[in-house]
Parts: structure tokens; C-alpha cells; sequence
């Protein structure tokens, strides 16, 4: 009778640890996806940021050339 009881304390014991086992990996799991999540959001934002770069220059280069062209208009 003892023995079953301790086998009964001993499966109780085994399903407690895997439960928090995988608890754990779950936990882990879901950080892990939090920063790949966060990392695509730093990385849209870097792009963002090159892209207004580019039409900010742009827009500085045709500023010039009007800029260039009214002077050459007023000569």
C-alpha cells in the first residue's frame, strides 16, 4: 500500500515539474518573441528614418535648383 502511494507522490511530484517546465519554456518563448518583435519595429523605424533622409535631400536638391534657375532667370 505504501508503495503505491509513494508512486502515486512520485507521478504528482514527475507532473509538477514538467508543468512548470513548460511553464517556464513558455514564458521564455514569449520574451524571445517580444524582442524579435521588437528588433522588426527598430529596424522599420531605421528605415523610416533613411527614406525621410533621401526625400529630405531631395527635396534640398530641388530647392537649389530652383533657387539656381531664378538667379539664372533674374541675370
Amino acid at each position: 500500500m505504501q508503495a503505491v502511494k509513494d508512486k502515486l507522490s512520485d507521478m504528482s511530484a514527475m507532473r509538477q515539474a514538467k508543468a512548470e517546465a513548460k511553464a517556464e519554456e513558455k514564458t521564455e518563448k514569449d520574451l524571445a518573441k517580444a524582442r524579435v518583435e521588437v528588433a522588426k519595429e527598430v529596424r522599420k523605424a531605421k528605415e523610416a528614418e533613411a527614406a525621410m533622409d533621401l526625400h529630405v535631400a531631395k527635396a534640398e536638391q530641388k530647392a537649389l535648383q530652383e533657387v539656381a534657375k531664378i538667379a539664372q532667370d533674374q541675370s
